[in-house]
């Protein structure tokens, strides 16, 4: 497998280890007996973050490898396309 490294990685990067310090928050509320509504507004947050870096992830990816969906003669690239198709899906 190739390397694929986009400018926002780091970013998302950052965004999963934050969703992961409050999941981790979220584990010790619910064993600490943390009232619900602060559970669920945590939850919510974690949620929110995990969204925010798939969307991230994606728009990115589509933004910099439709470049290479178009060969030098112009012609496109299948497996390019078929890619794009296949992101879609966790839209």
């Amino acid at each position: 497998m190739t390397e694929h490294i986009h400018a926002s990685h780091p970013d998302i990067v950052r965004r999963l280890k934050r969703a992961d310090g409050h999941l981790r928050s979220v584990i010790e509320m619910i064993e600490t007996g943390r009232p619900c509504v602060d559970i669920a507004q945590q939850l919510h947050a974690v949620e929110k973050a995990i969204q925010q870096a798939k969307k991230t992830l994606i728009h990115d990816h589509l933004e910099h490898c439709l470049d290479d969906a178009i060969t030098q003669d112009g012609s496109v690239d299948r497996a390019a396309i078929d890619g794009f198709r296949e992101i879609t899906r966790y839209l």
